[in-house]
């Protein structure tokens, strides 16, 4: 089956490939001239493990391709993914300009019968806004409205998209029902959960389960901060918590936020979508503040362990929002080098991926070659993303580098007991 992909961002890319790999025959469409030329000459402009090495071996294969010319990749395919970007406005809802753009290019090539598929995460009505443009700007050709959105957690997006949990396809007409099972068969033939719904229940499920993670995540860092209240440790009520089969362990991890692509653009389209809707989502709402506060305040959480700010010198660890990505949208890391900065800190500062996008944004920083050389002559220490090499860091080196013993692990990578044993003056998130 002959597939366009229009988007060759993290989703469209990372779809693409994978529906490639799937044996589809998959063209990649952007209007960016200079981005196709670099995914022809094989450059990947994300980081994302697993992605270039099967990039490659599909176009090898000859099921992948990238072009501009939108045209004969409409005319050519019988299955259209859009997956274009959808930001948010300063309210919160989002700009849903792009998809509109696509949906009258859509129109106006096409040929015959056509599936138009909505990859990109929008709000609830989209599919039927989608359906009146292309109708309205070609009455020859039948068509299906699709949506089908995706669930891939950056770092580990690969892996999810050919072992995921569920598949959702929501669609009214049978045809098109048909033909989205026929491109995720190797997912059926593996027993995956395909859920068969309506449009705009499938468009609702992604901001819901988006929403309801949101939730988890600033509900035990409330509770880690009612445990640093009352001298107790979130990793055991976590671990509590967790062990319930109603509540379950994951995204019970307590930290300085949520941020990255997802989690804080679906919260708060989800608050906006209910708002047009005359409702006020008042745990969606809350989770939107509480995950504001968390970030704020983990400024205030270094302070009380090293003092007044001027003049010291930071040694941050991590700058991307989760380890394995290069994405520092809405990073909590950021934001703590950011008010370090604001308070008269010097910060130095090391990420394994993500440094060529933080200098866009924090032109102030040193940016240092490993964590030992982020460490050199630094008052404190910050790890504020966890990636697996922060996990066994030589500290008798880094007390050789510093000029103190003084942690601040916001990211609860470190056993308190264990690093004021070695003779560290450490804090971390809701540990007592």
């Amino acid at each position: 089956m002959n597939i366009c992909m229009i988007g060759t961002g993290y989703v469209g890319l990372v779809t693409g490939a994978c529906l490639a790999d799937f044996g589809m025959d998959v063209v990649c469409v952007d209007k960016d001239e200079a981005k196709i030329a670099a995914l022809q000459r094989g450059h990947i402009p994300i980081y994302e493990p697993g992605l270039e090495e099967m990039v490659a071996k599909n176009e090898r294969a000859g099921r992948l391709r990238f072009t501009t010319d939108l045209k004969s990749a409409i005319e050519d395919s019988l299955a259209i993914f859009i997956a274009v970007g959808t930001p948010p406005r300063p309210d919160g809802s989002p700009d849903l300009t792009f998809v509109r753009q696509v949906a009258k290019t859509i129109a106006v090539h096409m040929n015959g019968y056509k599936v138009v598929v909505t990859k990109s995460t929008v709000p609830t009505g989209t599919g039927k806004m989608i359906e009146e443009i292309v109708r309205k700007n070609d009455q020859r050709h039948d068509f299906s409205i699709v949506s089908n959105p995706e669930f891939l957690r950056e770092g580990s997006a690969v892996s999810d998209f050919l072992r995921p949990d569920r598949i959702v396809i929501g669609a009214s007409d049978p045809r098109a029902v048909e033909v989205m099972q026929e491109i995720y068969s190797p997912l059926y033939l593996l027993e995956t959960p395909f859920v068969i719904t309506d449009v705009a229940s499938a468009e609702l499920i992604k901001y819901a389960s988006n929403g309801f993670l949101a939730v988890k995540i600033s509900f035990i860092n409330e509770i880690a901060r009612l445990c640093e209240l009352m001298g107790a440790d979130v990793h055991d009520v976590a671990k509590g918590m967790g062990l319930d089969k109603r509540i379950g362990g994951k995204f019970l991890h307590p930290g300085p936020g949520f941020g990255g692509s997802c989690f804080p653009k679906d919260t708060a389209a989800a608050a906006d979508l209910a708002r047009q809707n005359g409702y006020t989502f008042r745990i969606i709402e809350a989770t939107i503040e509480v995950n504001r506060e968390t970030k704020a305040r983990m400024i205030h959480k270094i302070e009380a362990a090293v003092g007044p700010l001027a003049g010291l010198t930071a040694a941050v660890l991590g700058l991307s929002f989760k380890p394995e990505t290069d994405d520092i949208r809405e990073s909590p890391a950021i934001a703590v080098v950011t008010d370090l900065s604001k308070a008269g800190a010097s910060v130095r500062a090391f990420d394994p991926a993500a440094m060529e996008n933080a200098r866009a944004v924090l032109p102030q920083v040193h940016y240092a070659t490993d964590a030992y050389d982020c460490a050199a002559g630094a008052d404190f220490l910050v790890i504020a993303t966890e990636w697996n090499q922060f996990r066994a860091l030589d500290f008798t080196r880094l007390t050789r580098a510093m000029k103190s013993r003084t942690l601040i692990d916001l990211r609860n990578v470190y056993e308190p007991d264990a690093m004021r044993d070695a003779g560290w003056t450490y804090t971390g998130v809701g540990r007592g």
